[in-house]
């Protein structure tokens, strides 16, 4: 067994020597509470150590012992439904030997090894399995089914096969054989975090990740194997955001990472997280959720590791088939853990402090999202929303101009709608998402031929409405013709109507693609209406009708998702009014001709 001597300690990165026969991104032990750590440099028989536990009373001259493998985590049954630390290790099974803190020199704790589960095998003696090939089944939750994979890497026939039955992790359920090589398959297997788990290839996104927020899916749509940012000052609402995207997208399985976040905002997810319901089976949600906590008082090395901790969980399950969502709130935090640990091994800073490595590292992480081909021929996904917490809410800081670079979509919370009580406060002018060229056929086929046409017509309506709105804090608005006031009218349905959406309401919590576009396509008859009736003359102060316009923005309360009779009724009532009102003034005109006539 190789063990090296600590000589330097600063923090979470410690020194050691006599290091020869290390390797670099080994596991090792530290100390004679043999706290867990990671080799990240090598020079000559001296390696630097980054350790994820406190390194209090940690003293010069104690062991380094070497494991013999990186950094990885137990892939199997038992993780849905738990809440993990930043490398895996279960916080509730720590709850119950210390209340207060996690107490150092625990070990790699992870999953379950005493729990037992009903195991269907579904190989026999003399079957040949491939690297990917499923072996058994388990029923995990209500909602998933737990596939055991035959480990990348591993192949060969099988020599022995477990019947069904109920066991432990660690019972042998077959064993391989390869030529001389012997492989013994459990109901788990690891992987290294660092490591991107393999595929057979990647296919093209076409499917869109269905959230329920009208904003999202309609203007700047995800799309599943996507990625996204959300950027946002503080109280701008990021959280919020991606706790409605955890619950109510489409996605099969949601991973929740909280990211050096505040300990408050954590323990507001550990308590609602269990407490809400699937919205599409009416079971727990837990019963497809991860959560990884890894607070701001927790050690800013674990912080480092947990996002690589949750993408690795993710890989796992998208190996499976299963379409991932996974949140990361926030990399911004990730990144300030980046820096003090670069700043510890007096590495040369980049801008703002941030390590020079800092694009490259968010580059590879967002790289691990994706829509592929797994080794087993299924199909899997996973979606990164990646959550950022600018200081002061400036979007050129590094972090997010980075991050900016190598996302898909681009959600810009806006301090100004928020103090305004506009949620979610996504800006749609500084906003974008570059999927909807992908997602064209997705929503010809799912909701409507014309839908993107709209998404388009009512963008430039609100593009048009900012310009505007310059002209009018100058001179206001009475100076501006009917036509463009009705641009304004127009605009303040579709932000206060259509855009902004009440996650505590029952009726608006949550809106299909489908229902988005009958409420798009409302506003639409209403703006076409309204502006016919202005061509002809007819001045703005009758074409605004107070009635319909408020009845139009109140439709998201008062319109159920599959009430077409609702909007059926509603378009008619414009196209009636609009429609008596043009008669009424040809009429009126007529009358006008006559009496000059006859003068």
């Amino acid at each position: 067994m190789l063990e090296g001597k600590i000589f330097y300690i600063n923090g979470p990165v410690i020194k050691a020597k006599n290091m020869r026969g290390f390797k670099m991104r080994e596991m090792v032990l530290v100390g004679e509470k043999k706290l867990i750590g990671e080799i990240i440099s090598l020079d000559g028989d001296i390696a630097t150590i980054q350790v994820y536990e406190e390194t209090s009373g940690l003293k010069a001259g104690e062991s380094v012992i070497s494991t013999g493998k990186p950094l990885s985590v137990k892939l199997g049954p038992g993780i849905i439904g738990n809440i993990f630390d930043g490398i895996e290790r279960p916080l509730s099974k720590i709850f119950e030997t210390s209340k207060g803190f996690i107490p150092e020199g625990i070990g790699l704790i992870s999953l379950d090894t005493e729990k037992k589960w009903n195991v269907e095998v579904l190989i026999k003696e003399g079957d040949a399995l491939k690297a990917g090939d499923i072996y058994a089944k388990i029923k995990e939750t209500s909602l998933i089914t737990h596939m055991l994979m035959v480990p990348p890497g591993i192949g060969g026939k099988v020599t022995f096969a477990e019947k069904s039955g109920t066991y432990n992790i660690e019972h042998v359920i077959a064993i391989l054989k390869d030529n001389d090589k012997e492989y013994k398959l459990k109901l788990y297997q690891e992987w290294p975090v660092r490591t991107p788990r393999p595929i057979e290839r990647r296919i093209p996104i076409n499917k869109l990740l269905v959230t329920g927020q009208r904003i999202i899916d309609t203007f700047f749509p995800l799309a599943k194997g996507g990625t996204a940012a959300i950027p946002g000052g503080f109280g701008t609402g990021k959280t919020i955001t991606q706790h409605q995207l955890a619950r109510w997208s489409d996605a099969d399985l949601i991973i929740y990472i909280g990211c050096g976040e505040r300990g408050n905002e954590m323990t507001e997810v550990l308590e609602d997280f269990p407490e809400l319901k699937d919205p599409s089976s009416g079971n727990p949600l837990m019963d497809r959720t991860i959560l990884i906590a890894n607070t701001s008082n927790m050690p800013v090395a674990a912080r480092e590791a947990s996002i690589y901790t949750g993408i690795t969980i993710a890989e796992y399950f998208r190996d499976m088939g299963y379409s991932i969502a996974m949140m990361a709130d926030s990399t911004s935090r990730w990144a300030e853990a980046l820096r003090e640990i670069a700043g510890r091994l007096e590495e040369m800073p980049a801008e703002e402090g941030y390590p020079a490595y800092l694009a490259s590292r968010l580059a590879q992480f967002y790289e691990r999202a994706g829509y592929v081909k797994n080794l087993n021929g299924t199909e899997g996904s996973i979606t990164i929303i990646g959550a950022v917490s600018p200081a002061s809410g400036d979007f050129s800081e590094p972090v997010t101009q980075n991050t900016k670079r190598v996302v898909g979509t681009f959600l810009a919370l806006d301090r100004e709608l928020a103090h305004a009580r506009h949620f979610p406060a996504i800006n749609w002018l500084s906003s974008y998402s570059g999927y909807v060229s992908m997602l064209r056929d997705w929503y010809t086929e799912n909701v409507s031929e014309d839908m993107l046409k709209l998404r388009e017509k009512m963008l430039g309506i609100l593009q048009e409405e900012n310009k505007l709105m310059e002209i009018v804090k100058l001179v206001g608005e009475d100076v501006l013709p009917d036509g463009e006031r009705l641009i304004l009218d127009i605009s303040k349905i579709i932000k206060v109507g259509y855009l902004q959406q009440n996650a505590y309401n029952s009726m608006d919590t949550y809106v299909s693609p489908q229902k988005q576009y009958k409420m798009l396509k409302t506003i639409d008859i209403l703006y076409e209406s309204a502006l016919k009736c202005v061509k002809k003359g007819i001045p703005l102060s009758k074409v605004h009708n107070e009635k319909i316009f408020n009845e139009v923005i109140m439709m998201k309360y008062n319109a159920r998702e599959d009430d077409d009779e609702y909007f059926s009724n509603m378009n008619k009532e414009i196209d009636d009014y609009y429609n008596s009102l043009e008669m009424m003034y040809e009429e009126g005109a007529e009358n006008e001709d006559k009496v000059s006539q006859a003068k």
